[in-house]
């Protein structure tokens, strides 16, 4: 079985892919990035690196004798200024800085090219959990009716269409109207500022209403950053009022499947995965 170099940034997702490496044998090799990195992943094989240390990463990566590489969680963009590069990151740091001129996804193509230069598979976090996605329909056993399905449809649509402009992959539309788009903030932040509107605008736990829709940009690379879901996002759309949360089908990462069911019920929150 070849060896991953899970390059890992924030959140629950990267923790996922290590154990799940872990449980069927497969070698990982962490890259944590400094800063982001779950201290939970600490325990296995790897190094600590910052941003711009990319020639410690290869080393590191080529050393270990990964063939593979997956890149999960949650990196903020840099101030380039403060950064820190090695000898190979001032090399390629001009072509990174030009890249993210022109918005996240040319950043992050430019960073996977990087690694397939150097001969490295790029492998979906999706991949690697076995194909954990959204399916299509209700997830649990709360189900959407017309007009909280007609408020994640749109909310989906937001979604899709600030994706195009390369602006974020999530956005909450309560009684068809707009609440909140997210850009680089993500999903968290966005849920608290609608948390925190006027009653008057959003659900609440004795009448809930209203979704968060999250899609992949139409033009992102789905090995990378295709859009995760957990527990947690249920709780923050609870606690915003909202009545459901969902994406679509296939293209929406599961972060512990029966622990998003659970909340979801114990909330009494739909969880609709979006057939096209």
């Amino acid at each position: 079985m070849n060896k991953l170099g899970l390059i890992a940034g924030g959140g629950a997702l990267p923790v996922s892919v290590a154990a799940r490496c872990e449980a069927e044998g497969r070698p990982v090799f962490l890259v944590r990035l400094a800063g982001f990195a779950d201290p939970h992943l600490a325990r296995y094989p790897g190094i600590d690196a910052g941003m711009a240390e990319i020639g410690k990463v290869l080393s590191g990566l080529k050393k270990a004798g990964c063939s593979a590489v997956c890149f999960a969680g949650t990196v903020n963009r840099p101030d380039f200024k403060t950064l820190k590069p090695d000898l190979k990151g001032a090399t390629l740091l001009p072509g990174i800085i030009a890249a993210a001129s022109k918005g996240d996804d040319a950043l992050l193509r430019k960073i996977l090219s990087v690694f397939e230069a150097e001969g490295y598979a790029i492998e979906g976090a999706d991949d690697i959990l076995g194909g954990e996605t959204l399916p299509g329909g209700a997830l649990g056993a709360v189900q959407p009716d017309e007009a909280q399905l007609a408020d994640l449809r749109k909310a989906l649509h937001v979604a899709e269409k600030a994706g195009e402009l390369d602006i974020g992959q999530g956005a909450v539309v309560c009684d068809g109207l707009v609440l909140a788009v997210e850009a680089q903030e993500g999903t968290d932040a966005m849920l608290a500022r609608v948390a925190g509107l006027p009653a008057d605008l959003r659900g609440s736990a004795e009448a809930r209403k209203g979704a968060l829709g999250k899609a992949p940009k139409p033009i992102q690379d789905l090995r990378v950053d295709m859009p995760v879901m957990g527990a947690h996002t249920v709780e923050m759309a609870a606690a915003a009022g909202l009545a459901g949360v969902g994406g679509i089908a296939g293209k929406l990462i599961l972060i512990d499947h029966a622990a998003i069911v659970e909340a979801a019920d114990r909330l009494g929150l739909f969880v609709w995965g979006e057939t096209r």
